[in-house]
């Protein structure tokens, strides 16, 4: 076996023995991306799949005034999410997401403002900005889970709709949605509302939870003694991702 034979005055070659931050990512920023790559793999396929069955059934051809409910054709989404609270009885159609997006979005205003905060080393302006964040976060998940309980309880009239029951064709009133039978159109749109909105939902929770963490540690001076608010700027990738996906869901289940 050859001798390695170091001639004097040489450099030796530099070899990459790790601590090297790609692109100035840190590891934990890092595995933040690569979990929410992962995450929005998942999210596309259930979005893939809702559009699916989205178009496998007939839309509604007639005039918007004649649209009824029925499990034969899939609903208008301005007839379905119609509903304010304190307001029973008006019809304002999209209104209501309307101001959960509203609320979402500009909690993630706030997560920004926290997070260039955090660079400048200012625990207070952390400490404020990202109470804001956490009262949007609970304030959007009041209003989905009023959202879920309207859809859940359905309108007052309900929806006669003929349904196989015992093998036979009968008409029977329904009043709401459930996994199994849906008021509003077809039970494949309530089953991939519940499970769809309700994943986002729970990414939300989630993040409130790890925004309430920061909040903590911050306000106990944690990252002043570390000498860095990183932590601050992963959730807030986090939290921008639970945002951005929303803009998606709002989309497909309230526009198209």
């Amino acid at each position: 076996m050859a001798a390695h034979v170091t001639t004097p005055g040489a450099v030796e070659p530099k070899m990459w023995l790790g601590g090297i931050e790609p692109m100035k990512a840190s590891y934990g920023k890092l595995m933040m991306w690569f979990f929410l790559i992962s995450d929005t793999f998942t999210f596309s396929a259930l979005l893939v799949a809702y559009g699916t069955a989205r178009f496998s059934f007939p839309a509604f051809t007639g005039k918007h005034e004649d649209f009824t409910f029925s499990n034969m054709y899939w609903p208008v989404p301005e007839r379905v999410y119609e509903a304010v609270p304190f307001l029973h009885g008006v019809s304002l159609p999209l209104v209501f997401v309307g101001i959960m997006t509203f609320i979402l979005i500009a909690s993630s205003v706030t997560m920004v403002l926290a997070v260039e905060a955090g660079h400048r080393m200012d625990r207070a302006n952390v400490e404020k900005y990202m109470l804001w964040t956490i009262l949007g976060g609970f304030t959007f998940l009041g209003c989905q889970a009023w959202e879920w309980g309207h859809f859940i309880h359905g309108t007052d009239a309900g929806t006669v709709m003929k349904v196989i029951e015992n093998g036979t064709w009968v008409e029977k009133t329904i009043h709401g949605a459930n996994l199994t039978e849906n008021q509003y159109g077809p039970p494949a749109f309530a089953d991939f509302f519940f499970f769809i909105t309700g994943f986002h939902g729970t990414h939300v929770f989630s993040g409130v939870i790890l925004n309430i963490l920061i909040f903590f540690r911050a306000a106990t001076g944690l990252y002043d003694r570390r000498g860095s608010y990183e932590m601050v700027e992963k959730v807030g990738l986090y939290w921008h991702f639970v945002d951005l996906v929303w803009v998606f869901v709002f989309t497909f289940f309230y526009l198209v």
